[in-house]
């Protein structure tokens, strides 16, 4: 087994009424319950053997909160992690008679939600009016370490045509403000309408990269540079590589799956993480996909995630969402084999789509009404966490 390449996670959840469902601006109070976030020396270089506690955040709206795991290098670690982010918030959640609900979008939102505290939501909401108005969005966000920005362009080239399994893996926004919308992944849809949303272009280096983003700055489409909506990035600031194009994930192990998968697709665009990361940057021998597909794949996955049929991205030809997911196992068994992952990551998969991903098992519950599925949402957001 190689040294593994550092992970952390990012997940945001819907604050909602226990009593009506709908979503409630309480973000600030139920913050306030917490402890303040790590400082930043206890920054990107913490590992497993020095744990940071996780960080909790405001959202876009008052209406969400953000868990940010520290950074780990194993399974358990990001696992205790995000129990731990998971715990306080629902604790603190609960403190403020208040429901944690981890869904892509809000089954049954409250009217005129206002913005999160933070000033840069009032920027980005000057900047795209309309867009923001009622966009409540929950995604669950992996970063993944690389020696460089420079290998950060590698990486996402190599992820580019996974995007859409990783997405119907995560599906889990199926309603919108109580009626079902035909989607697997509603919060993908209203995505949609962001410039740069979507599967990034391939860029040949890190120059060409920022030199695009600066143009998008330039012509006002973005704020600022690190305010890009590709579903997969280079940091604007650190050597990782971000992964946002999942729905938040309902259970704590959905997530770890996410992550997992992520890293090992990492890992597989550049080889193991160490030694070889800085002389072995070509990447896998994969051939390139359709570039005219991939947003019929995305939008596909977003369609019908893993309950129908997907569409591959080499091809272009329709296929079960189950056998891409097939593909993907596959295609990063070795490096997950490297981790230690393999059997884990397995296990996850098979129970995922055996049992549906999190909007399937939101329309199952909802066969008593969409408060029935909220709910049943909410049971699973704290699955495993201690009493």
């Amino acid at each position: 087994m190689s040294a593994a390449r550092t992970v952390g996670i990012e997940e945001e959840f819907l604050l909602v009424d226990p009593d009506t469902w709908h979503t409630v601006p309480a973000a600030d109070d139920v913050l306030a319950r917490l402890p303040d976030a790590p400082s930043d020396k206890d920054g990107p270089g913490i590992t497993d053997d020095e744990v940071r506690d996780p960080a909790w955040h405001g959202e876009l709206r008052a209406s969400q909160v953000e868990a940010a795991t520290g950074v780990c290098t194993t399974a358990s670690a990001l696992r205790r992690q995000l129990l731990a982010g998971r715990y306080g918030l629902a604790t603190a959640a609960r403190a403020e008679g208040l429901a944690l609900v981890a869904s892509g979008n809000p089954a049954l939102a409250s009217a005129g939600v206002p913005l999160g505290s933070d000033p840069q939501y009032t920027e980005l909401d000057g900047l795209y009016r309309g867009l923001i108005g009622d966009y409540e969005g929950c995604g669950c966000h992996v970063h993944v370490g690389v020696p460089d920005r420079e290998a950060a362009v590698v990486a996402v080239n190599h992820l580019r045509p996974w995007l859409p399994t990783l997405l119907a893996l995560s599906a889990n926004s199926p309603y919108d403000r109580g009626h079902d919308t035909g989607y697997a992944s509603w919060r993908t849809v209203q995505h949609s309408r962001f410039p740069t949303a979507g599967v990034p272009p391939r860029f040949a280096d890190v120059a060409e990269h920022d030199a695009v983003v600066d143009r998008l700055v330039t012509s006002g489409a973005l704020g600022a540079q690190y305010t890009t909506f590709w579903f997969a990035r280079p940091s604007p600031v650190l050597p990782t590589v971000e992964v946002r194009i999942a729905d938040t994930a309902t259970t704590p192990d959905e997530a770890l799956l996410q992550a997992l998968l992520c890293r090992a697709l990492v890992d597989t665009a550049l080889g193991a993480p160490s030694p070889g990361d800085a002389a072995d940057r070509d990447g896998a021998d994969v051939a390139e996909p359709i570039a005219e597909v991939l947003p019929a794949a995305v939008w596909s996955a977003a369609r019908y995630g893993l309950a129908g049929r997907g569409v591959d991205p080499w091809t272009g030809r329709t296929r079960p969402a189950a056998e891409l997911v097939d593909d993907l196992l596959d295609h990063v068994r070795p490096a997950l084999e490297r981790s230690g992952d393999a059997d884990l990551v397995d296990s996850l998969a098979r129970h995922l789509v055996a049992d549906g991903s999190g909007a399937q098992r939101q329309r199952r519950a909802a066969a008593h009404g969409i408060r029935h599925a909220v709910r049943a949402v909410a049971d699973d957001t704290i699955r495993d966490l201690p009493e």
